[in-house]
This record gives structure tokens, sequence and C-alpha cells, in this order.
């Protein structure tokens, strides 16, 4: 692949029935240029194949259940070369059911059969696509050389070795990527976190120099405040590579957080886009470089039910290596810092209030003088004006009460009103919020 390619990336939110199929052909159809497109598993499945795993007991069940839930997608695919390919990816779900039954642990065979919900979509997606006219093929992550910087879990595609590794000569006429996984630092199969493929399609912009990256949703864009808050507001036309990462890193979840890491040092756009609805209103969300002058606040991000934990570190003599060595504990240990701040005499997490436990735990077997406060919520504003408007004008405001971090990006604080709803439309009202 010469010619700088568009990477189209389907979630399984645009993979719930056929006429998602038909849909995404009558997409690309119209596209000019080399395309290529990454795909997720279908709405569903990789849920599935997760229960599964804790009872493989039931992997008959299951296998049959998949293959006939594909078939309907592709009811013709028995009869194309790729059917030998889509029987030996079920067997591969046996296989790793049957091992995971053993009742030890085996992160390789959970693993693979994770990773068998995105083999099989792009089986089907690939096919679906030959059926439309178009030249599709499935192409396996691990099999083209994308190297994930981890074993058997990663935050990222490693780029430097995905580099030399990856085989272009693979990427003929359409592929259909297989997202969310690659090969790890073991050379074993490797997942990113849930949500990983947007992360996967932005890393092949970054290997393939890519024109553009689209990410295919069930929503037009990124909004001001998240929908399931039931406030009504209108998509965000335009976001800074770091407004979205403030985005995604706090309480949008339509992108994953590391989306925009392979590609901002590169200038290449990304484009949220429903599938159903882009072609007759063309609005959505685009992400590219911050615009420094940009004086908007562009919306709010709030993180329900939250713990502040201060830890007084005023005698230790080193702070900033233990700093480095509290974070990367917190970190294996899956625990989500939703904030934190530091200053020499004490540091200050914020964290889900569901970990509170297991992070006294780990921070009780070092330091002694722990206290931690409840509250109902972590506001965050996003926007590259968001920390100047903050200063000039929240603490003015009956709900700025506990700032705990004003940098540039996404200022936050804490508050203990239970009205949550309520109080970001008072938000979004006082600071014209979504207005523009």
């Amino acid at each position: 692949m010469d010619e700088f390619p568009e990477i189209h990336k389907f979630g399984g939110s645009c993979l719930r029935d056929s006429s998602d199929l038909d849909k995404i052909a009558e997409v690309l159809f119209n596209m000019e240029g080399p395309i290529v497109v990454v795909v997720s598993a279908f709405w569903g499945t990789t849920d599935r194949l997760m229960r599964a795993a804790k009872e493989p007991r039931y992997a008959g069940r299951l296998v049959n259940d998949l293959e006939s839930q594909h078939l309907r997608f592709a009811p013709s695919l028995p009869d194309s070369e790729l059917y030998p390919v889509f029987q030996k990816v079920l067997k591969g779900i046996e296989g790793a059911l049957d091992e995971l039954a053993e009742d030890k642990p085996n992160p390789q065979a959970y693993n693979c059969l994770l990773a068998s919900g995105e083999r099989l979509s792009a089986l089907v997606v690939a096919h679906a696509l030959n059926m439309h006219g178009l030249e599709a093929h499935p192409v396996g992550a691990e099999d083209i050389g994308l190297h994930l910087d981890g074993i058997n879990t990663a935050n990222s595609v490693d780029l430097i070795k995905s580099k030399n590794m990856l085989d272009r000569k693979a990427l003929h006429g359409i592929p259909i990527v297989t997202g969310w996984f690659g090969e790890g630092k073991d050379g074993n199969i490797a997942l990113l976190s849930r949500g990983g493929s947007d992360h996967t399609a932005t890393a092949l912009a970054a290997l393939l120099n890519a024109k553009r990256v689209v990410l295919w949703k069930d929503v037009v864009g990124i909004y001001p405040v998240n929908p399931r808050w039931g406030i009504q507001s209108a998509p965000i036309p335009y976001l800074g590579y770091g407004e979205a990462m403030d985005f995604a890193s706090s309480d949008a979840t339509i992108i994953h957080p590391a989306t925009v890491e392979p590609i901002y040092s590169l200038g290449v756009p990304v484009e949220i886009r429903h599938l159903h609805q882009y072609s007759a209103t063309h609005s959505g969300t685009v992400i590219g470089p911050d615009i420094e002058d940009d004086t908007t606040i562009k919306g709010i991000a709030c993180v329900p039910k939250v713990v502040s934990v201060d830890v007084d570190v005023q005698y230790i003599h080193n702070t900033a290596t233990a700093l480095s060595e509290v974070l990367s504990n917190l970190e294996e240990a899956n625990i989500r810092i939703c904030s934190y701040e530091a200053t020499p005499t004490r540091w200050r997490f914020v964290i889900p209030q569901h970990e509170i436990h297991r992070c006294l735990q780990l921070l009780n077997q070092r330091y002694s003088e722990i206290n931690h406060t409840y509250y109902a919520a972590m506001i965050s504003f996003i926007g590259s004006a968001a920390a100047e408007h903050m200063r000039s004008s929240m603490n003015k405001r009956s709900w700025a009460n506990d700032i705990i971090e004003a940098r540039k990006g996404a200022p936050h604080f804490l508050t203990q009103r239970q009205d949550l709803s309520k109080l970001m439309e008072e938000m979004m009202s006082a600071l014209s919020i979504g207005t523009k």
C-alpha cells in the first residue's frame, strides 16, 4: 500500500444486524482511494465470550450460537473460500474453552477466546463486502505484525516495533483488520482495554501515514455532556486532541482514552460519524490539532461517586521516585485514577468509590498518614480555555467549592451535591456551554 489510505473503523454498535453490513458496503463503495477497515466484534459477542470464560462447560452451546448468529449476517458464507477459516475460528473457541475448563489461570487461552470475536467479525464483514462487489479480505492484526506494548494486556500499540514488522503487502484491496488485539512482547496474543479498536485504527493510521481516521458509531458525535444525564445538547463540531483525551479519560465513553496518542504529533484528523445518519446530515465531531486561541469551554464531564485520598509524605526524602512507584502499583492493580496532584508534602488521588478498599490496602503497606473523603462526583471542564475561565469566574459560583486541579486542559472540582443532572444544567447555562 503505497498511497496514503483512509482508516475506517466500525465498532460493535455498527454490527448489530445484516442491514448494518449493507450500509457499511454502501459507505465504502463510495470512497475514493485506498481504504483500511478495522472492525470490532459483533454487538454483544465479547460479553458472551467473557461470560463463557467463567463457565466454560457451556462451550458447545456458545459455539453453536455464535455460528448461527454470524451466519444470519452472511448466509452464503458456507459457499465461500472463507468458510474453512470461519470453522477454524469456531474450533479455536472450543479449544480455548476446554483449556479454561481446567480451572487454572490461563491468560493465553482467555485472550485467544476473546480475540475470536474480532476474527469472526472480520470474516463476515469481508464476505459481505465481497458480495457487494468490493475486493475485501480478513486480516489478523498479529499476522501483519501489529505489536502491543505489553504481555497478555497492553495500554497501547508498540509503534516502533510495529513499523519495523508491519507486512504492508497484506494490505491490498480492502483489508478488514481485527481490532483490539495484537502480538504481545512474549509473542502471544495480547489485548488492549475494552474499546481498544479505536486505538488500533489510529495506530494503523500512524504506521501507514493515513489521510484521516473515521470512527463509525451509533452516535452523531461527542456531546458537551454525556447523554446519560438526560440533558439535551448538540454534538461538538471540533475538539482538539487534548480536549478529546480529557473527554475520553473522564466521562465520554465514545472513544478509547488512547485513541489520539499515536497520531497527535502527525496532525491526522479523526472523525466520529453515525453509520446510518451521516450521509443525510454530514454532521459529526472532528478531532484534530489543538487550537490555542479557542476561548470556549467545550463541555462538562462527570464521574459520579468518587473518593479523595490524601497521603501525607512530608517525611519522605525522594517523593518523586516514591510517587512514580505508587502510580505504577495502582495501575498494575487496575485501580482507576480519575485525577491526582502532588506537592512535596502531600499526594491527592481521586478514585472511584468501589476501589477505595483495594487502594487503601495498597497504600497502607507503605504509608501511615492517609485520609479519605467521599464525594458525590468529580466534575471536569473540557476546553483549551477551561482553566483560565475557571480562574476568572468559577470561584464566584456556589458549586465551585472544592477545586482540586486548575491545570491547562480539564480543571476539576469535587462536589457533595447529589442532584448531578441539575448541577450540570446549571453549569451549562452559567458558562454558556453548548450554545455555539
